[in-house]
């Protein structure tokens, strides 16, 4: 069944099949051609249109009112005219000569060594102490302190069976991540007694409980991320750190999420490796393999935001700049 609908819905069917055959997931393929294919129709758009430089400029300036949405859709479509010009079903890509629309920078949020411990206590303590509770939400504090000790990605704490801790080695194996690596990782030894203390508490008050995920929900289930994201937001705002995204100029500042703590994670580990005089350059492929990064290129966008200081002082001095202007 065709999913598409526009005057271009054939040769949509063609570029998505041609880019499944390079390699790239269908998931990550259709969204943006089925948004191409939706605005064509909605505006009903003719194919003598499509050649004209003037649409695409028109698309640009309407499509969204994100810069960097408007860019990267503007890119799939100039992928979608090249691979048509190299087919000499059109002449020439009419989005060669457009430029990108000038985007917003995103600095996320970061979490300074002292604030990630005051958000780790602030999370225990909401730990209700009701037997009917207690097991679950420990399992919500420790999926919490994997992400500040471990770097992990929200879901990479909650998929984790009880075959992929290895207490004797004190490491655990991550399967099916973000970039369908697996990993081995060694537990800092901040996490391995609380983990080995919750493990403990769990089978002497439930004995029988047979829940295969290492960190237990109810009735056999895994810890949900929206469970995790409420306890992270109320532990941020109980400590003072609840604050909204801000835009200011080309430049978007990030509020609190919980992957805020993956960040800083990598950004103080960073700074810890200069702090022993070694350059944080030498540690990036090593920091990458343990993040589950693809290449550890990724790794090094965390070079250009030192620590939570520097953060908060950018804010500043972009705040100033803009009430100058």
């Amino acid at each position: 069944m065709n999913p598409f609908e526009s005057v271009m819905a054939n040769y949509l069917v063609d570029y998505a099949s041609y880019r499944e055959q390079r390699g790239y997931a269908q998931k990550a393929i259709m969204p943006p051609l089925i948004a191409i294919d939706r605005y064509l129709k909605a505006h009903n758009v003719r194919w003598e249109q499509l050649q004209q430089p003037a649409f695409f400029l028109h698309l640009r300036a309407t499509i969204s009112q994100h810069p960097n949405t408007t860019n990267r859709m503007l890119s799939h479509v100039r992928s979608l005219f090249d691979y048509l010009v190299r087919r000499q079903i059109v002449a020439a890509n009419p989005l060669k000569d457009i430029p990108p629309v000038p985007e917003r920078y995103f600095v996320p949020f970061v979490f300074s060594p002292k604030q990630t411990d005051r958000l780790l206590k602030a999370v225990c303590a909401a730990i209700r102490r009701e037997p009917a509770n207690f097991i679950f939400d420990q399992g919500v504090y420790l999926a919490v302190v994997m992400l500040a000790r471990c770097g992990m990605r929200i879901n990479e704490p909650l998929r984790l069976g009880r075959h992929h801790y290895r207490p004797d080695e004190g490491s655990v194996y991550i399967e099916r991540t973000k970039f369908r690596k697996d990993r081995l990782i060694p537990l800092p030894k901040a996490v391995l007694p609380e983990l080995d203390n919750y493990l403990a508490v769990r089978k002497a008050c439930c004995p029988d409980e047979q829940n295969p995920y290492l960190l237990a929900a109810r009735k056999g289930q895994p810890l949900k991320p929206d469970r995790v994201r409420r306890v992270f937001h109320r532990a941020a705002e109980a400590i003072g750190l609840k604050q909204p995204k801000r835009t200011m100029g080309n430049m978007t500042f990030g509020s609190p999420v919980p992957h805020s703590l993956r960040h800083a994670f990598a950004i103080n580990t960073l700074n810890r490796i200069k702090a022993r005089g070694i350059s944080p350059r030498q540690a990036l492929p090593v920091l990458a393999a343990y993040m589950g990064h693809r290449k550890y290129q990724y790794t090094a966008a965390y070079l250009k935001v030192k620590d939570a200081n520097d953060l908060a002082g950018l804010i500043a001095f972009t705040k100033s700049q803009l009430d100058v202007v």
